[in-house]
């Protein structure tokens, strides 16, 4: 997986932004719907693209808990897990016997900003800048497949950190459905590289085990730290 995006050309093809002022109240609508939740339960599919034709599809089930813990269990094709504890972020591929390790605040990985949910649910930590899109979000995005819902509305963002320049090209869309439940995530890069999330079937303040959210490697399986395998790259 990858961190945040590009290929901003696309956009114009499809659709025009709106002022970031008729986005507010649908912001306003999706921050509210998850402030209040302890804990979230979903069902996700995703989807990736390499831009070359090539694409990878998998689903499963993931959990959120307050404050910004999240674990993704992938059920299909393969069993694997990723896991934010809220200070360390674990990748954990059963098959392959190992699991890689990183600190939160380090991660680039573009499912770790989505524990804001169930942080302080504020869209203005994640993004610079949003507009709502009008007409076909999706239209023009290679390594996309279909569009946004009947009903949802998509905020386009301009994510935090990136320069002007590198936030020009890039797309970041957040559909959000008539309940203001996120509905789906598209994030376009350079290359037309894409990675899309699908959620559906949310579930508020259930029951979830504080053991949910600690990762306690099997017997036997390796621990890949990222910032010392980085630092011996350098």
């Amino acid at each position: 997986m990858s961190s945040f995006p590009s290929a901003f050309i696309a956009i114009a093809l499809a659709a025009a932004i709106a002022p970031e002022s008729g986005s507010i109240a649908v912001r306003r609508a999706l921050e509210a719907r998850y402030q209040h939740a302890h804990t979230l339960r979903a069902a996700f599919f995703e989807r990736y693209s390499d831009g070359n034709g090539d694409a990878q599809s998998e689903s499963g089930t993931v959990y959120f808990s307050r404050p910004g813990r999240m674990r993704w269990e992938y059920e299909s094709p393969e069993q694997k897990l990723f896991l934010v504890d809220g200070k360390n972020v674990w990748f954990y591929v059963p098959a392959d016997h190992t699991a890689s390790h990183a600190k939160l605040k380090e991660s680039s990985d573009w499912r770790t900003p989505i524990a804001l949910l169930v942080g302080k649910a504020d869209l203005s930590q994640l993004c610079r800048q949003i507009g709502v899109v009008t007409g076909s979000a999706s239209q023009g995005l290679q390594g996309v497949e279909g569009s946004a819902a009947p009903g949802d509305t998509v905020l386009r963002c301009t994510p935090r950190g990136e320069s002007a320049q590198e936030a020009s090209k890039q797309v970041i869309l957040l559909d959000v459905d008539p309940n203001a439940y996120l509905s789906r995530v598209v994030i376009h890069e350079p290359g037309n590289i894409t990675t899309e999330f699908r959620f559906g079937n949310w579930e508020e303040n259930i029951p979830l085990a504080e053991a949910k959210f600690h990762f306690e490697p099997p017997p036997g399986v390796s621990i890949v730290d990222e910032e010392s395998l980085a630092g011996e790259m350098h």
